[in-house]
């Protein structure tokens, strides 16, 4: 199913973004560090599109396309903190925001529509990813799992971030690539907009999603947000 053509009505008072796979590419530095670990152990680089689709899935299903461990496998613990620390060793070393995401963000700061993110990306490596990309002064709210008990699906964070922002849930958006994202949208009684741009295991599953909004691209998204 193509993404939406006609813009519906969407006035949101905030709008609340993913991370990974909806406003920065971070695929660069995932597939960076799994095939040094790789190479580390002897083992053959995979090809970027073999592990793309999976990055908004973690760090723990890098270690599961790059090793074929699961987490109840022995030596799952030791290769995540083996990944996990070539990660933090470089992080935002190839991340970029996607293109046209910049200019989106400026948009609604021109129109003091302020917006925020909410990510399961861990402080410790969200926080510093952030500061490399300038994002860190201009948001509004950045959640992590640290600051909350319960990650994405549930609709903790974006509740935490509406509070901080200081608006209600219902007036808010929240955009991801991912179906916990439109899961925790939905659960926060926001408007939900998924992007088929992101980390998609499977495009087509997108459709299943029960977002509001599909966008394709970010141009898309940028005229939803208009």
């Amino acid at each position: 199913m193509p993404g939406t053509a006609v813009k519906p009505e969407l006035s949101p008072a905030a709008v609340l973004f993913d991370l990974d796979g909806t406003l920065v590419d971070t695929a660069p530095d995932f597939i960076r560090c799994l095939n040094q670990l790789r190479q580390q152990q002897g083992l053959d680089s995979l090809p970027p599109e073999r592990i793309r689709p999976s990055v908004s899935n973690g760090a723990s299903a890098m270690v599961r396309i790059g090793f074929g461990l699961e987490p109840e496998s022995p030596g799952f613990e030791d290769t995540l903190k083996a990944f996990l620390d070539l990660y933090e060793a470089g992080v935002g070393e190839e991340t970029t925001l996607f293109d046209g995401i910049d200019t989106l963000l400026r948009s609604l700061e021109s129109r003091s529509v302020p917006w925020g993110i909410v990510t399961n990306k861990p402080l410790r490596f969200a926080a510093p990813l952030l500061d490399a990309l300038g994002l860190a002064e201009r948001c509004a709210a950045a959640i992590c799992p640290d600051h909350v008990s319960n990650s994405k699906p549930d609709p903790e964070g974006l509740f935490l971030a509406c509070d901080q922002i200081g608006i209600s849930p219902d007036t808010a958006v929240y955009i991801g690539d991912h179906v916990r994202d439109i899961e925790a949208g939905r659960k926060a009684g926001m408007k939900t907009i998924a992007v088929r741009y992101g980390y998609l295991e499977a495009p087509e599953a997108i459709d299943l999603w029960q977002a509001d909004i599909i966008a394709d691209t970010v141009s898309d998204l940028a005229k939803l947000l208009q």
